[in-house]
């Protein structure tokens, strides 16, 4: 784990070592609580805390290799676009180097025209000697970024190994969990009819929300909660769907922006996995396209307890540097689609959420 922390800070440039500190802090820190949990609801959010550190820190490695890969990019562009000067520069040169030295110092119009060429040639040698130096730091930065993105490949699979890792403790200590808070216990009976009859996500909500009690606690919409998953959110292209989609790594962990009871967790329609949570009386947020649901019907979860999980491989490093290599960084994402609704209609996430 304290490894695991310090590479995370390796390699990176410098835009990106700050985010990777932090997230190295941040790893040492849910280690520290991993290794001090007693019970199992302290193991699961020391796990929670360990996938989110590693989530961070890979995200910011990603970003590091991409800034690698952009400034190699410029540096074989700028030094092709000076290949034909630097190609006439050094032939002249070569030729002044190969003429007699007591032809040079010869000029058919005499002694003054022989030193003024004396004094062009020694411009024209000290311009070439600044693209000379220039083309020196150039190869010499291009050989720093390639060692760079070496340590930084390595650094990136013991990330991934590591995040890996502990999803799956997290998912295995989830389910070891034998007692659950619970507010009602769901008829599943009822909820399987609740299904069937719903023609949309918003039919089924509404359906859901009759049918059951509300919370007494009193959380009010302040538009800083934060999203459930670490990503960003993306342009709206779909009117039917009034919420927002969120792109995220493949497997991010997705958690509870707020206390909340869980009303409903299952396959629905043509969204996938849904998650229905209700933070207060008349509102819900509602979760679709996971891969792996933690959340069960019923249960009472607490700010940043885990959700479930996003679908996907998990990420290789190959996949990753090929996706550096094309300044692509969509490739390998996943979309949690986030929708909010306030009694009987859907409301614009930003009310509750901090979407930018």
């Amino acid at each position: 784990m304290k490894l695991a922390a310090f590479l995370l800070c390796l390699a990176t440039p410098l835009v990106a070592q700050q985010e990777a500190a932090q997230a190295a802090v941040e790893l040492e820190a849910a280690a520290e609580r991993l290794e001090a949990a007693q019970g199992g609801r302290d193991r699961i959010r020391a796990l929670t805390e360990t996938v989110q550190a590693y989530e961070a820190g890979l995200i910011a490695m990603r970003e590091g290799l991409r800034q690698i890969a952009v400034r190699e990019n410029d540096i074989a562009q700028e030094l092709d676009a000076q290949r034909e000067e630097l190609s006439r520069l050094l032939g002249a040169l070569s030729s002044i180097r190969k003429t007699p030295r007591p032809v040079t110092f010869h000029h058919p119009g005499g002694a003054r025209e022989a030193a003024l060429a004396g004094l062009l040639v020694a411009d024209m040698a000290a311009g070439l000697q600044e693209e000379v130096d220039e083309l020196g730091a150039q190869l010499q930065e291009a050989q720093s970024l390639r060692k760079a993105r070496e340590a930084a490949t390595q650094t990136l699979q013991g990330g991934l190994t590591g995040a890996q890792a502990a999803r799956a403790a997290l998912g295995q200590a989830v389910s070891d969990r034998t007692t659950l808070p619970r507010r009602f216990e769901k008829d599943p009976v009822q909820t399987a009819l609740l299904v069937a009859s719903a023609q949309t996500l918003a039919d089924f909500a509404q359906e859901l929300a009759a049918t059951t009690p509300s919370p007494e606690n009193a959380l009010t919409a302040s538009g800083d909660l934060p999203l459930p998953v670490q990503g960003y959110v993306l342009p709206n292209t779909d009117p039917a769907r009034p919420g927002v989609s969120i792109a995220a790594g493949s497997r991010a962990l997705v958690t509870a922006p707020s206390n909340a009871t869980v009303l409903f967790q299952g396959a629905l329609l043509n969204y996938g996995n849904v998650v229905i949570l209700e933070p207060t009386a008349d509102v819900m947020f509602i979760f679709a396209g996971l891969d792996q649901v933690f959340a069960r019907s019923g249960e009472i979860l607490s700010a940043g307890a885990p959700i479930g999980l996003l679908g996907g491989a998990p990420e290789g490093v190959d996949s990753i540097l090929t996706e550096n290599d094309q300044v692509d960084p969509g490739q390998t994402q996943q979309v949690l689609y986030l929708e909010v609704r306030d009694g009987q209609s859907a409301i614009s996430p930003d009310a509750w959420f901090a979407l930018e």
